[in-house]
């Protein structure tokens, strides 16, 4: 659970594409072992949001902040460095390269830099906590879909980040799988990581979330517990529209 702490802090955020306004002056904390949900219907700017925490797109306005630093205007990779790391909606993988490979490079280039033994020892403790060690010198190929996520988050977690950024990470498994990814992302909530969550799924929204902050049309139209922003009369207007709410 959340402590008092704030470790990401958003302020003011904005990004327009053109005259397109994707994210429109959104405002909100994350504190340390907290679970935040970013959700919304589609288009909504849930994902642009996670890109301007990342670094993947630059803010046209506002200011975001890690541990007080500012971190909006660095590259990915300095966010990445600073101890940002996230999961991808489609996932990226490294092709050429073996599972426990895959996951080294999470370990060499993230927040805390290890190398050699050190971070291929540390690389196999993260895929024994993600389920896949068994798999470590299979190629990525040979990976069925859930290994493939389960991979790439065991790469993230390799750089040893302040704040974990899941990008609908539970999207597309079958429920059994669906399931596993639920389990696992409460072992990372109950290890004290602070995660940041974009998810359509409600029940890994209601199972895993401290807050969530709703957001319609790119500006954040609710925040709070679960259970509190879901039946706020707004969010179900947003998600079902003016006639089925």
């Amino acid at each position: 659970m959340a402590s008092g702490k704030t470790v990401l802090s958003v302020r003011g955020v904005t990004k327009q594409f053109g005259g397109l306004t994707a994210v429109d002056h959104v405002d909100f904390d994350v504190h340390e072992h907290e679970v935040v949900g970013i959700i919304g219907p589609n288009g909504s700017g849930k994902t642009t949001m996670m890109n301007l925490i990342s670094g993947a797109l630059k803010l046209t306005a506002g200011q975001i902040t890690l541990q007080g630093s500012r971190i909006s205007g660095l590259s990915a990779q300095d966010i990445n460095r600073r101890g940002v790391s996230r999961t991808f909606q489609l996932v990226k993988m490294l092709p050429t390269l073996t599972v426990i490979e895959n996951v080294m490079a999470g370990a060499v280039f993230g927040h805390k830099r290890r190398w050699g033994y050190e971070a291929e020892d540390f690389a196999h403790q993260m895929l024994n906590k993600v389920g896949i060690d068994s798999l470590a010198n299979a190629p990525v190929s040979s990976l069925t879909y859930i290994d493939q996520k389960r991979l790439e988050l065991a790469r993230c977690l390799a750089s040893e980040p302040e704040i974990l950024l899941l990008d609908e990470w539970l999207a597309g498994l079958n429920p059994t799988e669906l399931t596993t990814g639920i389990e696992l992302i409460k072992t990372l909530r109950s290890e004290g990581r602070t995660v940041i969550l974009v998810e359509h799924v409600m029940d890994a929204i209601r199972s895993l979330c401290d807050n969530c902050v709703v957001m319609n049309t790119g500006q954040k139209i609710a925040q709070g517990s679960p259970a509190k922003v879901l039946s706020d009369p707004e969010v179900i207007r947003a998600y079902l529209g003016d006639d089925d709410a």
